[in-house]
């Protein structure tokens, strides 16, 4: 979909950059696959804050994405695109042929009535899945499980994909957004296609007032604060490492500490830093 720009009738429009939503329902979700979705503040269970500046915002209705691709050997047509304020991407609401209805996340070119099925065994098009053993080498997916039968957690983001590059044995060989490559078992559900509203990257905000919307509160600089309330505050820049409110290091620290996964890691995203 393209960009949308606007007249500069105000200082917020001069600026403001969005993406054209014209094709997709104009209408509400479908209520059976919505649910509340309560605004945690940035709080947890003994509400204290774990996440700072985070409240307020839209109320937003919680859509249920099939990201496990549930019912399998059952084609489904897609019936619209709609958008969801709970993620970047866009979502396509598909009926299957026994009349149920499902959101799944929507890739680059699909379009109301569409046909698209789950399997282990399906055509290479857009939408449909499948075991990543089964597609070729070479072939954009998304929405790629890390854990059989988990649901996927790989490229689910506006505009985002992986790349088969290889096998080994039972695994496939994918290369990720950040030159990664890494090991996922061969019976992991993959999308064919790149997630759809790649040009969410282009958008600009335009005023502070839609980052509230968004349940954005202001961020202050620890820079700026005082001393009792940040390590950074009541001195200039410079001087000592940058460092959290609760002073553990930043800007370039290492913080990966899960090792028992680092077997499925062929190549590092940092081995290009290495060798440059």
């Amino acid at each position: 979909m393209a960009l949308k720009t606007y007249k500069p009738a105000t200082p917020s429009l001069r600026q403001l950059v969005l993406v054209d939503r014209e094709g997709l329902w104009k209408g509400k979700p479908v209520k059976s696959l919505t649910e509340g979705k309560i605004g945690t503040g940035g709080r947890n269970v003994n509400d204290r804050i774990t996440v700072r500046f985070r409240g307020g915002g839209h109320k937003r209705a919680l859509r249920t994405v099939d990201f496990k691709r549930r019912k399998h050997d059952m084609a489904a047509t897609v019936e619209r695109l709609e958008y969801d304020p709970n993620r970047t991407a866009f979502i396509a609401l598909i009926k299957y042929q026994d009349g149920e209805q499902a959101y799944i996340l929507a890739p680059q070119r699909l379009a109301p009535g569409d046909q698209v099925i789950a399997s282990e065994k399906a055509d290479v098009k857009p939408g449909n899945a499948m075991p990543i053993a089964s597609i070729p080498v070479g072939t954009i997916v998304h929405n790629v499980e890390l854990k059989i039968g988990k649901g996927g957690q790989l490229a689910r983001s506006a505009g985002s994909y992986v790349q088969i590059v290889g096998r080994d044995q039972d695994y496939v060989i994918l290369r990720l957004s950040t030159t990664e490559q890494r090991l996922v078992h061969g019976r992991c559900m993959a999308t064919v296609g790149a997630v759809s509203n790649p040009d969410n990257m282009n958008t600009t905000i335009g005023k502070a007032g839609r980052q509230r919307w968004k349940g954005r509160m202001p961020h202050n600089r620890g820079i700026t604060m005082n001393p009792v309330d940040h390590p950074h505050g009541g001195r200039t820049k410079g001087g000592g490492h940058p460092v959290t409110p609760w002073g553990f290091p930043t800007k370039g620290k290492k913080t990966r500490k899960n090792k028992s996964t680092t077997k499925f890691i062929m190549i590092s995203r940092h081995a290009r830093k290495k060798t440059s």
